[in-house]
């Protein structure tokens, strides 16, 4: 019988390994180096929809990530590794806890190497390969080729802008490969770390901004416009020791740029299109979150009313096919992880 409800204590880790991306600039020669951020002031227009007088000028100090003058190409490179599926759950305690471990066994088990597994794996190649997690830095290239080592498995200069962002068919031979790895990986095989590396060809040289990740900062500064991601430390301040100096720092290097690994893995698990209204949406691939939260259209794609939610398929895990798309569906959900718990006060 399937769970008519979920354990109060109920979590999942994930089980992908996934680094920071670090941003480096390429020159002429192939010479690379670092591409930081730096931290300036900058004079610009206010743009702003609202009514009322207020200034045109609108004056900030910000940070920005920009490849040095020589530069023809930048890149970001990070490295990951699948742990088992089996190994997903973390906790789970309370009233049905019992059947529930004994379900994810069941389904973890069924899902070893079948190929709803092998098909995630390749939808996981197809999106590291393509450069997805590039994110808006995507956008900026003439041309970007993509370089992944796993083990015995090198493949070098694949064209990114050769496979498709929107669609997950007509897999290379390239995608087969890395896929086949990662569901090795999370069949419980040899779990191998995967070193992926992007280089954009900007198609001309000079210095362009590119787009790291972007810190929060709960109280900023007045004035203070934008906080970037970096790796490493910060030039020191320079202090004026005499009226007459003039050592202060008008342009601060802040660290090296830097992609977060949480933006890179929204980006790798960006393969749901077995949501109930993705035929409306001609198949658009949303990242695999518990209620199908979209940043992008601000809408929730999976509802409790048709139970389509995680936390719904998990309550029939045991009876789940690895193959069906609740359970391919349920394997990349298990992958991300997350807090499953239900209240005993929920209905």
């Amino acid at each position: 019988m399937a769970l008519k409800k979920l354990p109060g204590v109920n979590s999942y880790s994930r089980t992908q390994v996934i680094s920071d991306g670090r941003f480096f600039c390429l020159d002429e020669n192939a010479v690379e180096t670092n591409l930081n951020v730096i931290r300036h002031g900058i004079r610009g227009t206010q743009n702003i929809n609202k009514t009322g007088d207020y200034d045109v000028s609108q004056i900030q100090l910000t940070e920005t990530a920009r490849t040095n003058s020589d530069t023809v190409a930048f890149g970001v490179e990070f490295s990951l590794r699948f742990l088992p599926l089996s190994s997903a759950l973390h906790s789970c305690a309370g009233k049905g806890a019992d059947q529930l471990r004994e379900e994810f066994h069941m389904f973890t088990g069924k899902a070893e190497n079948s190929e709803g597994l092998k098909e995630v794996g390749r939808r996981f190649a197809r999106n590291i390969l393509n450069g997805r997690w590039l994110w808006r830095n995507r956008s900026i290239g003439n041309a970007i080729r993509v370089s992944v080592n796993a083990g015995r498995l090198e493949i070098a200069d694949y064209d990114a802008l050769s496979s498709s962002l929107n669609h997950f068919d007509s897999y290379t031979q390239e995608e087969i490969d890395l896929g086949d790895i990662i569901a090795m990986s999370l069949s419980g095989g040899d779990a191998q770390g995967i070193s992926i590396r992007a280089v954009v060809d900007l198609g001309f040289k000079g210095s362009v901004e590119v787009f790291p990740s972007q810190n929060y900062v709960e109280r900023k500064p007045k004035g203070f416009a934008r906080p970037l991601y970096k790796m490493g430390l910060a030039d020191p301040v320079k202090q004026n020791k005499d009226a007459g100096a003039n050592d202060y720092n008008d342009v601060r290097r802040m660290g090296v740029a830097a992609l977060r690994d949480q933006k890179i893995g929204n980006a790798l698990r960006t393969i749901d299109t077995w949501y109930p209204e993705a035929a409306d949406n001609d198949y658009r691939p949303i990242a695999v979150e518990p209620v199908g939260a979209n940043l992008d259209l601000m809408t929730f794609f999976r509802s409790k009313k048709d139970k389509s939610t995680s936390f719904d398929i998990a309550l029939r895990m045991g009876d789940l096919d690895p193959c069906s798309e609740d359970g391919m569906f349920m394997i990349a959900a298990l992958m991300r992880g997350g807090v499953y718990g239900e209240s005993d006060k929920a209905e």
